[in-house]
């Protein structure tokens, strides 16, 4: 038979393990939670650098339709709100005398 503190160290060291064993269930739950959180991020991330090509191109539209348009103010307004600044392109100051020699 067992004395009392061999029981008591083994019960106490089977407590321990059963309540290291649950944290050990709530961190894995946590973490699958957090790698869900990462791949679904790593998925919108991959699906935003496919369709910057696309969104590029749809400013430089919207950009080249507000300087035809004698620099339609709404247009450059909305385009401003986001980050872009459109200005006509100038010609160089010796461009027209080139032809004219």
């Amino acid at each position: 038979m067992l004395r009392r503190g061999e029981y008591l160290l083994l019960t106490g060291g089977a407590v321990l393990l059963v309540l290291l064993s649950f944290c050990n269930i709530g961190l894995y739950y946590g973490n699958r939670s957090l790698q869900n959180d990462v791949t679904s991020r790593s998925q919108y991330i991959q699906a935003s650098v496919q369709l910057q090509g696309l969104y590029q191109e749809m400013v430089k539209a919207l950009a080249d339709l507000s300087v035809r348009n004698s620099g339609d103010p709404e247009l450059k307004d909305l385009l401003s709100r986001h980050g872009f600044n459109v200005v006509a392109d100038r010609p160089a100051p010796g461009a027209s005398q080139k032809g004219a020699r």
